[in-house]
């Protein structure tokens, strides 16, 4: 590593438990992450924060006024950008070190599918069930680590898939997929929720990628901020699961 890579990952570095092993594992890394909301603008600038190689961004969306109350990575001067140009600009000022990619368009079956195959870890913080399954059937398929997470109102969960195991994907926890979840333009949301839920997907991912730690395979980390209480909820493979049941 060179000398700036080790002053600005110093934190990192000192601990015990990640050092410089952990580091470059980040550096030689490829995370995909899908969103660039509110759940996707923390998760983006921890993980270009820390350090991870190379980001790939997907969001086909653009920046509105409604957004900025809790998507960070935008700014006022973005709106009408699409979310992935102005979530670059932003990655790359905070650290140039790292690659970003960007796919501003729908992405269809088959290229979700290549999209997963070529990245180490999968973050889905999308806002809708229809890419939450496509992600979900890709990442399975692929055999590539997906971390989960969604927020609405004053609640969030997040989720880990990894291959092998019996624990739950996304499908299996939620089994109907013609349920169409509420949506914080329908709903509302407080802010620092999609913060608080983003940051841990980004430690879900940072620690899937270094090998540090136990992710929260088969395990949903439940949020009820409005008491600022966490639970966690057991949750096993759905045999049946049209996704990962026969795997």
């Amino acid at each position: 590593m060179t000398d700036q890579e080790l002053l600005r990952y110093s934190r990192q570095i000192l601990l015990p438990e990640f050092d410089m092993a952990g580091q470059e594992r980040l550096r030689d890394s490829h995370a995909l992450i899908i969103g660039l909301g509110g759940l996707g603008s923390p998760v983006a600038m921890y993980l270009a924060a820390a350090g991870v190689g190379r980001l790939t961004l997907v969001d086909f969306d653009t920046v509105d006024l409604s957004n900025l109350q809790r998507q960070i990575i935008h700014r006022t001067t973005d709106i009408g950008r699409s979310k992935v140009a102005s979530a670059r600009d932003g990655l790359l000022a905070l650290n140039p070190l790292i690659k970003v990619e960007t796919i501003a368009w729908a992405l269809a079956e088959k290229e979700w599918l290549e999209q997963v195959q070529g990245a180490d870890v999968v973050v889905d913080a999308s806002d809708n069930r229809p890419t939450r399954l496509a992600i979900n059937a890709a990442c399975v398929q692929a055999g590539t680590p997906l971390v989960i997470g969604a927020a609405i109102r004053l609640e969030g969960q997040v989720l880990v898939w990894r291959p092998g195991g019996e624990n739950a994907c996304y499908h299996c926890l939620y089994r109907d997929a013609a349920l169409e979840p509420e949506t914080c333009a329908q709903t509302g949301i407080l802010a620092p929720i999609v913060g608080i839920i983003g940051s841990i997907q980004a430690t879900e991912a940072i620690k899937v990628l270094t090998q540090l730690g136990e992710p929260l395979e088969g395990r949903l980390l439940v949020l009820d901020a409005l008491r600022m209480e966490w639970r966690i909820i057991n949750v096993r493979r759905w045999p049946e699961c049209p996704t990962c049941g026969c795997r």
